[in-house]
């Protein structure tokens, strides 16, 4: 039995895929440098790149959800989304 993935789970997961090689890359070069300053520039760039893709990844599956979900279920889920980011802001 063939199983069609939808273009919008296969895009979820191809950009956390790349999310997760992009950790592994940093987690490497913070090995490689073996300096803390430099680990901390390192980690403090992945704090950018988590955010983004939360958010595009969010997206990306609210858009395939576009036709089942009522308006007011957008509302809530991009206010859920806002109070993670509010969350996790640095000050």
């Amino acid at each position: 039995m063939i199983t069609l993935l939808e273009k919008a789970v296969i895009g979820m997961a191809l950009l956390r895929l790349l999310s997760g090689g992009i950790e592994i890359f940093a987690a490497f070069l913070m090995i490689r440098f073996n300096e803390v300053e430099k680990a901390l520039i390192i980690n403090s760039s992945l704090a950018l790149i988590g955010p983004m893709v939360l958010i595009i990844t969010t997206t990306i599956g609210v858009f395939g959800l576009a036709d089942k979900i009522s308006f007011g279920k957008f509302i809530w889920i991009f206010l859920g989304v806002a109070c993670i980011l509010y969350g996790v802001k640095s000050n």
